[in-house]
């Protein structure tokens, strides 16, 4: 298995002999609802488009997992695989082969990787986006992936997982809530899962960000709080640091 982060919650994911670019933020601005003085994120270095790509992956319809100027510089032959949300915006781009994957249902790519997706984030008052499993079927590794720490308990059904990838901090607005589960969310995944390896997903990476938005935000907690919270709970996972854009290998003890 291996991984790059590409800031936020952008990642090439490659497993199973294939090349998975998951929720791709690579160009452009990200502005939610036209509103770039309410919030806005740059890129100041660019990553460039990885190439080779057997997969695009988009967990859910907001402009920060389906990015439409990053969508709109892909080859529209690439398969897609989407919440139902993240669908219609991968559907009016033109794209030619667009699965949308329903909780609990299955796509299978190239006969060597399953994705699974998995109850996630709500978004909204009804609308729950997807999670997902990935499943090398050449040698039975996995990886799960949410991307706002919100963990069905349905987890439980599918431990043990190898890698997770999930925010492992907080963010929140005053009298409003979590905007992003982090630290005790991601613990219970890990009793949940009892992974290997767990890294960090949402945070910022080689990113800008501007906007009123940005004084409400309240960042809670950090990666080493993280470790010392496992450790209370003598839970054993490894907790993995990527650099953004660095291509590395996650060394999987594999149970034959």
């Amino acid at each position: 298995m291996y991984l790059t982060w590409l800031d936020s919650n952008s990642w090439l994911i490659e497993m199973g002999g294939q090349r998975v670019l998951l929720d791709p933020w690579l160009v452009g601005s990200l502005v939610f609802g036209n509103l770039p003085w309410l919030f806005k994120g740059d890129h100041p270095n660019p990553h460039p488009i990885p190439a080779d790509i057997d997969l695009i992956l988009l967990s859910q319809g907001l402009p920060d997992h389906t990015h439409q100027p990053t969508l709109d510089r892909l080859d529209r032959h690439i398969p897609v695989v989407a919440s139902a949300n993240a669908a219609k915006t991968v559907n009016s781009l033109g794209y030619h082969n667009v699965t949308t994957l329903a909780h609990g249902n299955y796509f299978t790519l190239a006969n060597s990787l399953k994705i699974q997706a998995l109850p996630g984030s709500l978004v909204g008052p009804n609308l729950i986006e997807n999670g997902y499993l990935l499943t090398d079927l050449l040698n039975n590794t996995t990886l799960y992936y949410e991307p706002h720490g919100s963990h069905t308990a349905k987890l439980t059904e599918i431990a043990p997982v190898d890698v997770v990838i999930t925010p492992l901090t907080d963010l929140e607005i005053p009298l409003i809530g979590s905007v992003i589960k982090g630290m005790q969310s991601a613990v219970e995944a890990v009793n949940w899962l009892q992974p290997q390896f767990i890294l960090p997903t949402a945070a910022g990476g080689n990113v800008v960000f501007e906007g009123l938005l940005l004084s409400l935000l309240r960042g809670k907690g950090d990666v080493q709080q993280f470790r010392t919270l496992l450790t209370q709970q003598n839970l054993t996972t490894r907790v993995l640091e990527p650099k953004p854009g660095e291509r590395f290998e996650v060394e999987l003890m594999i149970n034959c």
